[in-house]
Order: structure tokens, then sequence, then C-alpha cells
């Protein structure tokens, strides 16, 4: 990190743990505000800002929990790729429901996200999927995600297959493989301060926007 972004994470530190979080406007969207705090998480040059623990759960109520990044939020929510055939996409394909949770430690914030979850459509899904470095499309054509594999050799052997089979072209999206978007309905933001006498700020939608409160520590 360099001592700018150490400055500039000892200001908005500070900022928070001294100042702690003020009351919410009427009507303030929280979204809004998530950006805000992830502008902040930019800025101190913290590494990864975007990396997020999404917790799913099977129809009977197991839960699993894992690490993926953030590649877009805006007025609907927050967005996120993997393979639908994956333990996290079978998942969410018989129980749409999801949490995630932000924390940017030397900030001393979290943010906890609750919500439904649908499948991006094939287009957008498509734009982020050329966005990615060829050999990130390829290994997403390799990968059976969260099946057995047998060993590293078989895995490097399936991407060969694929380099051999898009040579000279173009690598096309897998038809199982996408974007997810999760709509929130609970956005929790919480913030360090002094003696553990910490602020969290909760936002829940109602039908008629969203309605904000403050939680004990």
């Amino acid at each position: 990190m360099s001592l700018i972004a150490r400055l500039r994470t000892l200001f908005t530190f500070g900022q928070g743990v001294v100042r702690g979080l003020p009351d919410a406007r009427p009507h303030e969207d929280p979204l809004v505000l998530f950006r805000d705090w992830y502008a902040a998480a930019e800025r101190a040059g913290i590494y990864l800002p975007e990396a997020m623990a999404l917790g799913t759960a099977t129809p009977d109520g197991t839960p699993a929990v894992r690490v993926v990044l953030l590649k877009g939020v805006d007025e609907r929510g927050f967005t996120f790729f993997t393979n639908f055939e994956s333990r996290k996409g079978l998942e969410l394909r018989d129980n749409p429901r999801a949490a995630l949770t932000f924390h940017w430690a030397v900030l001393e914030r979290q943010v906890r996200i609750e919500g439904t979850v649908i499948r991006l459509g094939e287009a957008e899904s498509l734009a982020y999927f050329r966005s990615r470095p060829r050999g990130s499309r390829i290994g997403a054509w390799a990968s059976r995600q969260s099946a057995v594999l047998e060993n590293r050799e078989a895995l490097e052997q399936r991407v060969h297959e694929h380099e051999r089979r898009f040579a000279g072209g173009d690598v096309p999206l897998p038809p199982f493989w996408g974007g997810y978007l999760v709509t929130p309905h609970r956005i929790e933001f919480w913030q360090g301060r002094v003696n553990r006498l910490h602020d969290r700020l909760l936002f829940e939608r109602t039908e008629t926007g969203w309605h904000s409160s403050r939680l004990q520590p």
C-alpha cells in the first residue's frame, strides 16, 4: 500500500470510528450509500475491495459460504458470475435467495445484504464474458466446477482440449455459465466504534421504499 493510500485509509478510518454513522435521511437509498463506502475502500488501497462472502442454502436449510467477486452494482442490486452447475449455482436454482457480506477490516466496516436472486440475461452475461482474458474464458469451459476431479493433470488436459477446440477463433459463452443478480431486501451497514459500541444502520425494503433503523451493537 502506497503512502497516499495509507493516509487515505487513516482518514477514512478516523471518520468512521470517531464520528460513526449519521442517521439515515428519509427515503435515503442504501445502494447510493454502498457505492460511497465501496469508493472509500478503493481509495484506501484495500486489496480486492470487491471480494464478498456469498451465502446460499439448500431448500432444507443447509448453508454454504464462499468468497466471490462483485462485478457490478446499480439500482437493481449486486451482480456476480459463476458456473450454473456449481454447488452455489444448484443451490440458487433450488432456493433463489442469498446473503452477501463485504468486510473492509482496515476501515472497520462491514456491509451485509440479504435478497432474492435471478439469473442475468444472456446478453449481459456475454458482455462480461467477452471482457475476461482468453485463458479465463477457456477455463470456464474446461472446469466442471464443484465436481470431483481425478487429478490436476485431468483438468489441464481439458484445458488443452478446449484450446484446440477454439484455436484461432472466439471463445463463446458456455451455456452453463453466466451472471446472477441479487436484489436486496435488507442491507445493514456496520461501522466499528471505540469500546465495541459499534454503529449499525439497517435498511429494509417496503412497498413504498426503504425504511431505516438503528440496531444495538
